[in-house]
């Protein structure tokens, strides 16, 4: 944690990374979120306006009161000028409302709600990577198209997995299909066997795992372990990343259809930001890590084009400035806060198929940004009604 100095006589630029470092999310966030701003602030030179950019992190372990506790600190003694990664819906929604309050800059990366830019929406919160509509509209839409018309869902019991079941219905519903029922799960679950059971007598074509992290991979490998996919019912993990992949494997993740904001091997530009990743943490980054360079890069770049760390002007700056980057290829800011640009439909290679470490997905379709997310007029965001 940085140290106590007053917030008004802060030195430099501080940017905090708050996310789940030990839980069922470290692997989908974690240590690798902190390398990945670590290489932003690096990228863009170290300093903004003649200061230091520093950069302090901490583990809100999924709990909110955790997560609102430490950016009180942040903000109040310890000058952090804005919070970014925010795994964790529950978290994020608490630090968004201080943010708020204290009129301090936040941007969500690995947390999905999409009510975060709709009616949770704050003048100086932006939401990044991804959010549960885009999910929906990806894989949601395209199973749904492709046939799989009746789905189940099992579905984490807090804010995202709410929200995620929540859009997926309706984008499902939208295209024809229909829900037979869903089950709650807590968040981090090791049995997930009634569950299961659940949905595979449901026989719905589709299981919706609304939900992340470790969560997902126990819950494939379960399905997998009950003959669930083996018996005709296809496996949709509605929030699934590279790294829920490479913990899987390919033998267990093969077919599996999921959506995502970045791709390391998608073209050169990812690629050569998944090398210099790997070889700072020897693995390849997700769209959370990705993600969370670019949330990085974009409020330097929006401090530096704002000469000011006030954070009226650089809000203001963050939703004028285009977003082109190793993530975002001519993403743009909504007036809700939410950042624009291209997801991925992709689907998990078989063993046979891939042909190097980390080689996992093949692209089945690139979905535009305007499809993908809500404009700010279908948010719900009062600020843009």
């Amino acid at each position: 944690m940085a140290s106590a100095v007053s917030a008004q006589a802060a030195d430099g630029v501080k940017i905090g990374i708050l996310n789940d470092q030990s839980g069922v999310y470290a692997d989908y966030g974690g240590k690798w979120s902190v390398e990945a701003a670590r290489m932003a602030i690096e990228d863009f030179g170290g300093s903004v306006l003649g200061q230091k950019v520093e950069l302090v992190t901490a583990d809100h372990q999924n709990k909110p009161d955790i997560g609102s506790n430490i950016a009180r600190q942040w903000y109040d003694v310890d000058g952090v000028d804005m919070i970014t990664e925010l795994t964790t819906s529950s978290v994020a929604l608490a630090v968004h409302e201080l943010s708020k309050e204290k009129k301090k800059i936040d941007i969500v990366v690995g947390a999905a709600t999409s009510r975060l830019t709709g009616d949770a929406c704050q003048p100086y919160g932006f939401h990044w990577a991804f959010d549960t509509r885009a999910l929906a509209v990806g894989t949601g839409g395209a199973l749904t198209k492709a046939g799989g018309d009746s789905w189940f869902f099992l579905t984490a019991d807090y804010a995202f997995g709410y929200q995620l079941e929540d859009d997926t219905s309706k984008l499902v519903k939208q295209e024809g299909g229909k829900v037979l029922g869903s089950v709650r799960h807590p968040l981090n679950n090791n049995d997930f066997s009634s569950f299961l059971l659940q949905a595979q007598a449901s026989k719905a074509k589709v299981v919706g795992l609304a939900n992340a992290g470790l969560d997902t991979t126990n819950s494939v490998k379960q399905a997998a372990e009950f003959g669930i996919t083996a018996g005709g019912q296809k496996i949709a993990g509605l929030l699934m990343t590279l790294a829920e992949v490479n913990g899987l494997g390919l033998q267990a993740s093969q077919g599996l259809v999921l959506t995502e904001g970045f791709y390391w091997d998608l073209d050169d530009r990812s690629r050569e930001f998944g090398e210099r990743f790997f070889k700072r943490t020897q693995r390849m980054p997700s769209m959370i890590h990705a993600g969370t360079y670019s949330a990085v890069l974009s409020y330097l770049k929006a401090v530096k084009a704002a000469n000011s760390k006030d954070t009226e002007k650089v809000a203001a700056k963050l939703k004028e400035l285009p977003v082109d980057d190793a993530f975002g290829r001519n993403g743009k800011v909504l007036a809700n806060g939410r950042m624009i640009h291209d997801m991925y439909l992709f689907e998990v290679k078989k063993p046979a198929e891939s042909k190097k470490p980390w080689d996992y997905y093949k692209l089945l379709a690139t979905i535009p940004g305007e499809k993908a997310f809500f404009s700010a007029a279908e948010s719900g965001c009062p600020a843009t009604k």
